[in-house]
């Protein structure tokens, strides 16, 4: 067993912080959580005391990020890197960013999409024990029309690509979609349903119709699985949650009957502050972007905070989702989510929960809660991040333990 004592330890679940704590760990899960007084030192422990002014929280949780990607901030060498780097080469570099992740303290991701069912051959990889890293649950290829958000248009003739998504067509079509991502592993099912548009000024369109969002939900839901939703808002989000999305990623634009929808279904929403600040910081910095781009982007940075405001008042279960990968490094990157849930009106305890407990309870894992019974994955950190939520993008200030055993340092040495 270990004993773990520090000044302040936040469990993710809301409550205020517990002064003068410990934590006691059996194996890889939680046994006792308190005032250090009143759990005292069972007799066999290993003591762990962190240095004075240490806050101990449960591991992060980022349910949305792309391992598969670099976060390359230039939409044309996204689109190159895509064409140049082989299957094998991006599992290895996912595993990098996986680790990297895992050193800011994201002891669980949910991948959103990779190509070649890389992602979720790293998942097993590390619950074979064959490569350390975070926890992590994987969709396998997303599920989106022919020329949709996921198939995308704009390469020669001559150019085809194999396993980079699941282009489907009608509802049967998804059906068997869903059934191929499951065959292959996916731990859930990542769908298209709506999209900003492309050829004129509308802000939202549907990419899938009902018919299809709705078959492919049913399938999911049949073999047990959850669906996340990319959308972007309106009707076409409204009928996505109607037809049984259980995640809702972006959502820019929604109202608050929807969002009562919400609370009522209990679909989480996964805001993404931190794409859509970097994205759209790339398109105001551009000399001469379209018009059409501009509007999206200045209509979407205004929307992201109205949004949040009153999902945060109406109860809306809110997920912290970086999108690393995708304008964004993986690692230090991921932790500008909390900071912008700050910004956004949530406190730091707040905003702690959206990346511990309700992001372990959106993966469905027994973790992001220091409660008795709970896997043990949780962070020593040096400083208050119920004071400073910025603390926790410094590497430096983190001791990172995964089902209770410390993370090796031989990346951060090598670094």
């Amino acid at each position: 067993m270990k004993l773990f004592r520090a000044d302040k330890l936040v469990d993710g679940t809301g409550a205020a912080p517990i002064e003068n704590a410990a934590i006691l760990v059996d194996g890889d899960r939680i046994k006792a959580v308190g005032r250090a007084a009143d759990i005292g030192t069972p007799e066999g422990a290993e003591i762990i005391d962190a240095p004075a002014g240490t806050t101990i929280i449960p591991g992060l949780v980022d349910v949305h990020v792309h391992l598969a990607y670099s976060g390359a901030v230039d939409p044309n060498a996204f689109r190159a890197e895509s064409s140049l780097i082989h299957y094998p080469a991006m599992a290895l570099r996912a595993a990098r960013y996986a680790r990297e992740s895992l050193e800011y303290g994201f002891t669980s991701l949910r991948d959103m999409h990779a190509p070649g069912g890389v992602v979720i051959d790293l998942r097993d990889a590390i619950n074979e024990g064959r490569h350390e890293g975070p926890r992590i649950k994987a969709p396998g290829l997303g599920l989106t029309v022919t020329g949709g958000h996921m198939d995308q248009p704009g390469f020669a003739d001559f150019i085809s690509f194999r396993d980079m998504n699941a282009a489907c067509d009608g509802p049967d079509c998804f059906r068997r979609g869903v059934r191929a991502q499951i065959k292959r592993g996916a731990d859930f099912i990542k769908l298209n349903p709506c999209v900003g548009s492309r050829r004129d000024e509308r802000l939202y369109r549907f990419e899938m119709t009902v018919e299809e969002i709705s078959a492919a939900c049913d399938e999911a839901h049949e073999q047990g699985v959850m669906v996340a939703a990319h959308t972007s808002g309106g009707p076409p989000l409204t009928a996505a949650i109607k037809a049984g999305c259980d995640t809702v990623e972006h959502a820019h634009w929604i109202d608050d009957p929807t969002l009562e929808m919400m609370v009522e279904r209990g679909t989480f929403l996964v805001p993404t502050l931190a794409v859509n600040e970097a994205s759209s910081n790339y398109i105001f910095g551009q000399p001469d972007p379209s018009p059409r781009t501009l509007h999206w982007a200045k209509a979407s940075e205004e929307a992201k905070w109205e949004r949040l405001t009153r999902a945060r008042r109406l109860g809306v279960k809110v997920a912290a989702g970086s999108d690393a990968g995708f304008f964004l490094e993986h690692g230090k990157a991921n932790g500008r989510e909390l900071e912008l849930l700050v910004q956004g009106g949530y406190t730091p305890l707040e905003a702690i929960h959206c990346a511990t407990a309700v992001g372990a309870d959106l993966m469905q894992i027994e973790a992001g809660r220091l409660v008795e019974g709970k896997l043990a994955d949780l962070i020593l950190v040096q400083g208050d991040p119920t004071t400073d939520i910025g603390i926790l993008r410094d590497k430096a200030r983190l001791r990172v333990y995964l089902g209770g055993k410390p993370i090796s340092a031989r990346l951060a040495r090598a670094a």
